[in-house]
């Protein structure tokens, strides 16, 4: 088996997806949506730009998403009456309950990614994958690739 860390995180997020993946439809999201929902109940209301920024994604694909999500009935959006250029985006309570039942589906794979894991353990994976995080992310430039 590969041993590489890119291939390790690679494989462990792909199985995430794949098990995760399923509830998705269940639920009535779309693959990448469910994030969306889960920042706006832990953060509340917020402009669309924020999420952008968060996510690290460009504001269009966040806009589709949002579209998509508001033709549900899993958000609103609503013009900043300061910048009229700018929506707010809030969870409605259609929204509120699919980041429940997500959550719940997230704590399942969870428990069953970390079966085994003492609780030391598991702190430590969390800070040693948000420490990979941040040093990919804090890299100043961009690799060559060669070029």
């Amino acid at each position: 088996m590969e041993r590489t860390f890119h291939m390790l995180l690679y494989r462990a997020f792909h199985a995430q997806r794949n098990f995760l993946r399923p509830c998705l439809g269940q639920i009535g999201l779309e693959v990448g949506q469910p994030k969306l929902l889960t920042y706006l109940e832990k953060n509340g209301p917020c402009q669309q730009n924020q999420l952008a920024e968060y996510f690290e994604v460009d504001s269009a694909a966040i806009s589709r998403m949002l579209n998509s999500l508001e033709k549900g009935g899993f958000v609103t959006r609503q013009a900043n009456e300061a910048n009229r250029r700018s929506n707010r985006i809030e969870l409605t309570e259609k929204g509120r309950r699919a980041v429940s039942e997500w959550q719940g589906h997230c704590r399942e794979m969870e428990d069953i990614m970390l079966r085994g894991f003492s609780e030391e353990e598991k702190a430590q994976f969390a800070a040693f994958l948000a420490r990979a995080y941040r040093n990919i992310h804090d890299e100043k430039e961009a690799p060559s690739c060669g070029i």
